[in-house]
Order: structure tokens, then sequence, then C-alpha cells
């Protein structure tokens, strides 16, 4: 069972989707460079970008379990777990990724972010099309 409401699951792949599908906004499946910030610094050349604002607000809003939850079930649909390994995944997503003030931004530095958070849904029973 997810602890993090379908809306507000469902807002994050929207706004995840909006801002993706933007031309200007590139990410590259692959860095350029060895460093750990490039996404970051894509993410960064967008900062006034509405979709971006709303998306982190809405993360940021969330407590760091739920945060935790949202990066597994992003993992879960990307294929790193199975559904079985739930557990394994959000306790991974607590001990690995510990600065929530970026969860937002590691979450938007993933090309496909919102087709994995949407079939990490489905994986649970769950869908926005509902």
């Amino acid at each position: 069972m997810l602890n993090v409401r379908l809306e507000t699951l469902c807002f994050v792949i929207a706004k995840a989707r909006e801002f993706q599908a933007k031309e200007e906004v590139v990410i590259p499946e692959t860095p350029s460079s060895p460093s750990d910030d490039w996404a970051l610094q894509v993410l960064a050349d967008h900062i006034d970008d509405m979709s971006l604002q709303e998306t982190k607000a809405c993360v940021e809003d969330l407590d760091p379990e739920q945060q935790a939850e949202i990066i597994a079930l992003m993992w879960l649909g990307r294929g790193d777990y199975s559904l079985d390994e739930w557990e394994s995944a959000t306790a991974d997503a607590r001990d690995h990724y510990e600065d929530h003030d970026n969860t937002a931004e590691y979450l938007l530095a993933h090309p496909f972010v919102s087709d994995y958070l949407e079939e990490g849904l489905i994986a649970h029973g769950y869908s926005c099309e509902d």
C-alpha cells in the first residue's frame, strides 16, 4: 500500500511530463562529464519554469518517508526492483537518498520519470486514468 496519495502522485507525473515535454528542456540520458551535478545544472537553467516549481513544491511538501516512497516507486517502474522487493526499495531510498531538499530534482533528472512513476503505480494496481 502506498502512503502517498494517488492524487499527489498523479499531479507529480503530470507536471514532470509537462516540464520534460518542453522543447528547451533536454536532459541527456548519459552525462557528458563524470560530474554528478550535470542533471541539476540542466534543471537550474529552468528554475523559473512553473511546471518545475510546482513539482518541487509538491514533492517538498511530502514528509521524508513519502519522498523515499516516490523515489522507490520510480525505481520500481524502471525495473530496478520488483513489487516483491518494495520494502527493500523504500528502505534503500531512505538509506541512499537522504537529501530530501533535492528529491524533486533527483526525480526530474530522469528523462522518463513520468513513465517510470506510472509503471510503478500500475505495479501496485493503481492508475492515474481512473
